[in-house]
């Protein structure tokens, strides 16, 4: 941002809680860019001993994932991540547990991750979203280490299940 969102004055930088941030440079205004994280779920959505992988349209074809979705207005974390399984893979799915929080500052969001079953594997992708997807063993899924990759890495631990992260870029999955 350059200008003011309220009134259109230009931001300067200016030392605000020992950060420098945006702020508008009319006084009467007060405005501060405060750029907080943006609240993100994530699912790892598993069925028979299997993880559902996705690759979002966009992303090249050797990049997996999580179902990942921002939160809606008045919606809990956990209702966002069933609700995100369902409109990414057509699954309706049932909380098992909360996984943890992580930070991806690439694109200042804040991950809240949670381990989803469903009852089939038989995904119905959402076309506007999702370019693909894979079912991968619990045994051979490796986390990556941009993301929720970490997420990944601590449910697999609390498995029983210890794998180093690897590259994101090296398409592990």
């Amino acid at each position: 941002m350059k200008y003011c969102p309220y009134c259109g004055s230009p931001l300067v930088r200016m030392m605000l809680n020992d950060r420098e941030r945006p702020v508008c440079s009319e006084p009467k205004c007060g405005f501060v860019h405060w750029n907080n994280p943006i609240p993100v779920v994530a699912a790892i959505v598993e069925h028979a001993d299997r993880v559902c992988l996705v690759r979002n349209v966009g992303w090249p074809a050797h990049w997996y994932g999580l179902v990942t979705g921002f939160l809606e207005s008045g919606e809990m974390p956990e209702e966002a991540v069933l609700r995100e399984v369902e409109e990414e893979l057509g699954l309706s799915g049932t909380l098992e547990s909360y996984i943890g929080m992580y930070e991806f500052y690439r694109s200042n969001q804040l991950i809240i991750a949670y381990h989803v079953s469903v009852a089939s594997d038989a995904v119905s992708p959402c076309q506007q979203e999702i370019a693909d997807y894979k079912w991968v063993s619990v045994d051979s899924v490796r986390p990556w280490s941009a993301g929720t990759g970490k997420a990944l890495r601590d449910w697999l631990a609390a498995r029983g299940i210890e794998r180093e992260l690897v590259d994101f870029n090296d398409g592990a999955n």
